[in-house]
């Protein structure tokens, strides 16, 4: 086995046999891993480049705005005549960002990732209240720019939900699948 290959198994966090079957991770496993490894390369690509050790919330918060290039949700500014409206009749140069669920999920799995990897729960750049103010932002900010209002689900009681099932305006499909 190769230096490469060595390095690059530690870095997967495979310790299997080379001739073990790889162990299947759950759809949440892999897209954990898969943003960690993302958020460690987007780190190593910063000039100078960052350690995880050295990673604070600023860093987080402008890997956050550096991802909304990629985004899909159309985020309607405020001068925009569609501002507020859910389905505008037509198209607009209002920019595409990143859904808050999106944002909300990846820094849930970052969270969790980064004390899964040695980190301290004290120390966890992405549990800071600062990613959670920005977070808190961006939900108000699209929720008034959309016209969608984001409304906390409801609790069950005794195997019933007091809200609407059909309610999606929660939801948090990942954009980096």
């Amino acid at each position: 086995m190769s230096t490469f290959d060595r390095g690059k198994e530690l870095v997967e966090g495979s310790s299997r046999s080379p001739g073990d079957q790889p162990a299947t991770l759950s759809r949440y496993e892999s897209q954990k891993r898969r943003d960690w490894n993302t958020f460690g390369q987007y780190l190593r690509n910063q000039r100078p480049p960052v350690s995880i050790s050295q990673c604070n919330s600023s860093h987080v918060l402008e890997f956050l705005r550096y991802l909304d290039q990629f985004g899909k949700t159309k985020v309607h500014l405020q001068g925009c005549i569609f501002y507020g409206q859910p389905e505008p009749p037509a198209p607009c140069t209002c920019p595409l960002r990143q859904a808050w669920g999106s944002l909300d999920a990846l820094i849930g799995r970052l969270r969790a990732a980064y004390e899964e990897n040695g980190g301290s729960p004290e120390t966890n750049p992405f549990a800071s209240g600062a990613i959670r103010v920005y977070l808190r932002e961006v939900k108000e900010c699209q929720s008034k720019a959309r016209g969608i209002p984001y409304k906390k689900k409801k609790k069950k009681i005794g195997g019933t939900s007091d809200s609407k099932g059909d309610d999606d305006s929660t939801s948090s499909h990942h954009p980096f699948s």
